[in-house]
């Protein structure tokens, strides 16, 4: 699954401070594979560089 540009996600990564929280996909940049990285902001901060095997996309609630 790819994420789009303002998508809310979950970080699962253990070494990262905002394992577990929800953000928001700030920015989306393709590496010279053709792969996406993501960077994702919270409410204290972000993390750029972001895998997408790493995120995983916020159910909504409508």
């Amino acid at each position: 699954m790819s994420f789009e540009k303002e998508d809310e996600v979950v970080l699962h990564d253990k070494h990262s401070e905002y394992d577990g929280e929800a953000g928001r996909i700030t920015q989306v940049m393709e590496t010279m594979f053709g792969d996406a990285t993501y960077t994702v902001s919270f409410e204290d901060g972000q993390e750029t560089g972001v895998p997408e095997g790493s995120l995983e996309a916020v159910e909504s609630e409508e």
